[in-house]
């Protein structure tokens, strides 16, 4: 197998799928469609966001699945509700406990949450993500470690010889995974404050100068909730996250460029295959297939319909949209990572944990540093 072919792979699947899910949006049956009408008409859809108001995930839900109720056959009302705590877990354990599985509730998680499922097993043996079935993604793009004007920081190097305070909601979540990842693999220095209920949170303890910066922002986000902060010149982001470099940010590197050998490129390529879950929605396991292929077409039909697509442009929010079945099948292929990569990603991502290449690595090759370009 050639070098980083794993990624090769995990990208032709998702176009394959892709292809797919193009040619499986077809409408219901019109039993199907007037059994899920009965359903819905007149009926409440609970939505429930890991995170607090006023951030990224909140903004996306509430702004998607209201747009996505004109297309759900008998047009139910959504109501939002803010369930954050433990690093997005505790909406993540609901949905899988304790949420009616009869499609009257539907959710946003972290993009991270596949990925903190393979590292750390017990702490989400309640939480199996391959189960939940996700609707659609509304924005594939990158996150960025965002950094405050006043550290004084110019690139990721400084960062090996600077500490700086970082803030993020969970250790399973993004903004928990990168800051780690980097200390761990690449050497630099955050101290990582945890248990932060959301981005508005870091957001304004930024401003106050009790924190440095967030562990990972969406730069979709940063454009549209906090445009000022780049108007003013106020950030600095010596890192972005993606399988690619945002179009608008070519010179900011990738986190997996970083990496000294292959062992190190693949960890943090595998981290950012969390760009294509990006700001999901997803329902509980066990929602009956109709109702499934009903919110699925709904969103499908929703972030690609004139009013949807009109509004995010005047609020200046990017639109990405990527189907519920690639993003099924994205969760799936973190979760089928081989094992070595996961020893190696676990080191990578705990706190205290030594990433030592050659002792986690099954194929030592890997372990090789890179040789550097002419």
């Amino acid at each position: 197998m050639g070098k980083f072919n794993l990624f090769k792979s995990l990208a032709c699947g998702a176009v394959a799928a892709a292809v797919f899910a193009a040619g499986a949006v077809t409408p219901l049956p019109a039993n199907a469609a007037d059994s899920v009408a009965k359903f819905y008409k007149g009926k409440r859809v609970r939505v429930i966001i890991s995170t607090s108001p006023g951030g990224g995930y909140d903004l996306y839900a509430r702004f998607t699945t209201r747009h996505m109720a004109k297309f759900i056959p008998g047009n139910p009302k959504m109501v939002a509700q803010n369930m954050p705590g433990a690093g997005h877990r505790r909406a993540a354990q609901y949905l899988a406990y304790k949420a009616k599985r009869d499609g009257s509730v539907i959710a946003t998680i972290s993009q991270g949450l596949p990925f903190a499922q393979i590292v750390w097993p017990k702490k989400h043996k309640k939480i199996d993500s391959s189960k939940f079935i996700w609707v659609g993604n509304v924005n594939e793009g990158n996150n960025v470690l965002m950094l405050w004007h006043t550290t004084g920081i110019k690139s990721w190097k400084d960062l090996k010889k600077k500490q700086i305070i970082i803030g993020g909601t969970g250790a399973g979540s993004t903004s928990g995974q990168y800051p780690r990842a980097m200390n761990n693999i690449l050497g630099t220095k955050m101290k990582i404050i945890l248990g932060f209920a959301g981005g508005s949170q870091m957001n304004l303890a930024m401003e106050r100068g009790e924190l440095d910066g967030r562990g990972s922002n969406a730069w979709a986000s940063i454009k549209g909730i906090t445009p000022q902060y780049m108007k003013a010149n106020q950030l600095i982001l010596p890192v972005q996250m993606g399988l690619e470099r945002a179009v608008d940010l070519p010179t900011v590197p990738l986190i997996w460029e970083l990496g000294k050998n292959e062992a190190e490129v693949r960890v943090l390529k595998l981290m950012t295959m969390a760009s294509r879950i990006g700001r999901p929605i997803l329902t509980p396991p066990g929602v009956p297939a109709a109702r499934v292929a009903a919110l699925r077409a709904a969103f499908d039909a929703a972030t690609s319909s004139d009013a949807f697509i009109n509004e995010a442009k005047r609020r200046k929010l990017e639109i990405n949209p990527v189907s519920g079945i690639v993003v099924q099948q994205v969760v799936q292929q973190i979760l089928s990572t081989p094992d070595d990569i996961v020893r190696l990603a676990r080191a990578a991502v705990t706190k205290g944990a030594v990433f030592k290449c050659k002792a986690l690595a099954k194929n030592k090759k890997m372990c090789k540093k890179k040789k550097k370009k002419k």
